[in-house]
């Protein structure tokens, strides 16, 4: 039985004889099964290819008026229908497989050179007689082509019919001489990929057209899509927070609420990454592109300018602004003092001559210490504080106190002045060659931190100083401590207590490591230790953010809390003297006292002090403090 789809067969020379010729490719065939044969293969079952270029995806109108444009000197054959009326001849052939429902799978191309596009309005029975055709005429007026094969159909009445889908335009005749001058402009050797399936093309006009034919099948209801659209799902479609349906561009992260405003975004996409590839970009888009670089640009600047004055405040605070060091701060002060009225001319040069010669000689002047403390505290807690059930002492200790010099910057150097002065008095340090005789000034103490990097321990916190401190204001802490204790042949330990350990905020534990500390060593071989006890420990480098302090006792009371007595070097020279009063002591000694909900600070760091270390062993924290590591707790 014959198919009820007709496909026309047309010869290049109507004369009985001669052999057959393809009038879309051109080719001449031996027969005419040839030749049916070969129109089915190369022109029914695809879309319209250019034979000259890579032009393809278009209908046999727009493929004849390509060819006679673009391809004139190439081709005269095709020529474009003269009369709006003419008809071409059909022949029903066999060659396409019937459907089980009468109906013809082949695409809508027209084989005839001679026809137009067609509109199919003829119902077609399932059950048609062998012989009954369908009748193609030439659209009257119509400039837009099918963009998908058209569906079948049911109808009440058990019948079935094509339905045509064909996306309407806004303005026909501009629509038309946008396309007629695609078609016969030069193709582009560029390819262009499909967004939504594997199709590569070699013009963008004709991958917009193709895009089209994407979205209009998103448009068609569910069941009418043709079968060229339907295995595809170009574009993805998600539901609203408020149920309302919403379609995703393949291309970005937009969601539009219909189809026809995706189509048009899709379209802006494909049209601006044309003018970008041909380097003809529109000039609203050239001027956007430009505010948006010239908005960069200036976001950018003001960046680095807001980072590089956050960085030199930073510098500023932690004294590496190169505003100068110990020295320099001791003169400005004298200046202005002198300025005030408050030093005469005469005693600002011989102060100034004094501080020279303390540099020079690389010894602290003294004038900010206090001596006699430890033993103002342990006469202290003999003759009163009946409410202390047990009192562990540190040896002796001077306070040394924050100076005009170093005022804001200098109380980690003081901390170290105040343990020095504890190891200075002990026998077994003292017998060390690499001590000093007495107590280092700032710039000495900066110089010795320098020393100790330039022997290996600590590499990365010498780069943080750039190897350099003489001269500055920077802040040390607990790291540049252990430095320069093992420089001097110390055998010292940083213990980490890196969170808080109990309710709001506090650190229980680090209470408990210092009374173990100091306590553990002066009950070895007693039954009953006495309630004071001076210990010949040195005292404990405190370290917590933005300042540091020195614990030189531990105070258990008799409700089984425990404090910690430290000396800070803020307090000046004036306050810590009135300690040595046993009048004023107990105030003196209150404001030593701290309890667990004094210190909340998130991360506090002690300097443990444990002996001298052998050549060997310092050699070996040399080599292990390259990656400097604390003992954490917990």
């Amino acid at each position: 039985m014959k198919n009820t789809c007709c496909y026309s067969l047309l010869f290049a020379n109507g004369s009985k004889g001669t052999m057959p010729v393809c009038d879309i490719c051109c080719q001449e065939l031996v027969s005419e099964s040839d030749l049916r044969t070969h129109l089915l293969l190369s022109h029914l079952e695809r879309e319209m290819n250019c034979p000259f270029c890579s032009l393809s995806g278009v209908s046999y109108d727009e493929l004849n008026f390509h060819v006679a444009t673009a391809h004139r000197e190439k081709d005269t054959d095709f020529q474009a229908p003269k009369e709006s009326g003419q008809r071409c001849s059909v022949d029903q052939m066999d060659l396409n497989p019937q459907r089980s429902d009468g109906f013809c799978t082949s695409d809508l191309t027209p084989a005839c050179p001679q026809t137009s596009k067609h509109q199919f309005s003829s119902v077609v029975h399932g059950t048609s007689a062998p012989n009954t055709g369908v009748a193609l005429t030439q659209g009257q007026g119509t400039t837009s082509r099918a963009k998908s094969s058209p569906p079948a159909a049911s109808t009440p009445n058990g019948t079935r019919r094509l339905v045509h889908t064909e996306k309407t335009q806004e303005d026909p005749a501009e629509h038309r001489k946008s396309k007629q001058k695609r078609l016969s402009s030069p193709q582009k050797e560029k390819m262009f990929s499909c967004p939504f399936c594997s199709l590569v093309c070699g013009d963008c006009f004709v991958l917009q057209e193709h895009v089209e034919l994407h979205l209009q099948d998103q448009e068609a209801p569910e069941g009418a899509l043709s079968e060229a659209g339907a295995s595809a799902q170009p574009c993805s479609s998600v539901r609203s927070d408020s149920g309302l349906k919403l379609y995703e561009c393949p291309l970005c992260s937009l969601r539009c609420t219909d189809n026809s405003s995706l189509q048009e975004h899709v379209e802006l996409h494909l049209d601006y990454g044309t003018a970008a590839a041909s380097g003809d970009i529109p000039g609203d888009l050239r001027l956007a592109r430009q505010l948006q670089e010239e908005e960069e640009k200036k976001r950018k600047e003001e960046e680095a300018k807001r980072e590089e004055k956050d960085f030199k405040e930073l510098q500023k605070v932690f004294g590496l602004d190169g505003s100068g060091g110990y020295r320099k701060q001791i003169e400005r002060n004298m200046e202005r003092a002198v300025r005030r009225g408050q030093m005469a001319p005469a005693e600002f040069h011989q102060k100034r001559a004094e501080v020279m010669e303390s540099l020079a000689s690389g010894v602290d002047d003294g004038q900010s210490r206090t001596t006699g403390v430890m033993e103002a505290l342990y006469e202290f807690y003999q003759r009163e504080a009946r409410d202390s059930a047990h009192v562990w002492l540190c040896a002796e200790t001077d306070h040394y106190a924050a100076s005009v010099g170093d005022k804001g910057w200098g109380c980690g150097y003081r901390n170290f002045q105040m343990l020095y002065s504890s190891l200075r008095r002990m026998e077994h340090y003292r017998a060390l060659n690499t001590l000093p005789d007495s107590v280092p000034s700032i710039p000495r103490v900066q110089a010795l931190i320098e020393g100790s990097w330039a022997e290996g321990i600590d590499p990365q916190g010498a780069s943080h100083f750039s190897k350099r401190l003489q001269g500055t204001r920077a802040w040390i802490g607990a790291t540049e401590i252990y430095s320069i204790l093992t420089a001097l042949r110390v055998k010292a330990r940083v213990v980490d207590f890196h969170q808080p350990t109990g309710p709001g905020n506090t650190h229980p534990l680090l209470f408990d490591f210092v009374k173990n500390y100091f306590s553990l060593q002066s009950s070895r071989g007693a039954r009953l230790p006495p309630r004071v006890v001076k210990t010949n420990l040195p005292p404990v480098y405190l370290q917590h953010q933005g300042h540091s302090r020195t614990i030189v006792g531990v105070e258990e009371r008799r409700n089984g809390s425990v404090c910690l007595l430290l000396l800070d070097p803020g307090c000046p020279s004036g306050g810590m003297k009135k300690l040595l009063n046993s009048n004023t002591a107990p105030a003196s000694v209150g404001r030593m006292r701290k309890f667990p909900g004094h210190l909340k600070h998130s991360q506090y760091q002690l300097v443990i002090v444990e002996g001298v270390l052998t050549p060997e062993e310092k050699q070996t924290r040399v080599l292990n403090s390259r990656t400097l590591r604390a003992e954490r707790i917990p």
